[in-house]
């Protein structure tokens, strides 16, 4: 990968991962809800599951997509169903110290494993490969995982730290309740990509 092509993908990495979408609205809940130290399985997942998933998309998995279109309606309806769950769950979470539930952030395999049904995750990764690893060759396609991983790793922290920063804000019940269904309203709005697209 020559130097000009990996700043383009750096950029793009960043601006992709930087922006808001499930896994940043998420990590920022995360944060304000149970700090960084809880949130670091949840903030691993979200910054070392997509890279992961970038290699089987590179080397092949894209093609379903390409040969048999019902299969990104299927993926379409399953990412809506979950996305639904999480702002549900987002939307009801109680306080810290409440003891209505047990709540806990995601953790490393449950957020590596959301990223296969988050439709911005999709998007980038087949917009990632398509633009910087059109060859789809191992190298190329590790060199995109790579990228992500790196700059993800930055995004991941730099959201959780946003939400651990409202943390003490928060402390209130009322406006913890409002944070949450105001977090759980903006995942539904990321939805509508996906919906009108």
């Amino acid at each position: 990968m020559t130097p000009d092509l990996f700043l383009a993908l750096a950029l793009f990495a960043a601006a992709t991962v930087f922006s808001p979408g499930p896994n940043n609205l998420m990590l920022m809940t995360s944060g304000a809800n149970f700090g960084l130290r809880q949130s670091l399985p949840h903030m691993a997942g979200v910054a070392y599951g997509f890279p992961l998933m970038i290699l089987p998309v590179g080397l092949g998995a894209m093609q379903l997509f390409e040969h048999f279109p019902p299969a990104y309606t299927a993926l379409k309806v399953l990412s809506v169903l979950y996305l639904l769950w999480l702002a549900w769950k987002i939307a009801h979470q109680s306080a810290p110290g409440e003891g209505r539930t047990a709540a806990r952030p995601l953790s490393f395999v449950q957020a590596a494993a959301f990223q296969w049904v988050n439709p911005k995750a999709w998007s980038m990764a087949l917009g990632a490969i398509t633009l910087y690893a059109a060859s789809r060759d191992l190298a190329a396609v590790a060199w995109v995982s790579a990228t992500y991983a790196v700059i993800g790793t930055a995004s991941a922290t730099t959201w959780t730290i946003l939400g651990t920063g409202l943390r003490r804000w928060l402390s209130n019940p009322r406006r913890l309740r409002v944070f949450n269904w105001t977090m759980a309203t903006l995942l539904l709005v990321a939805m509508a990509p996906v919906l009108l697209g």
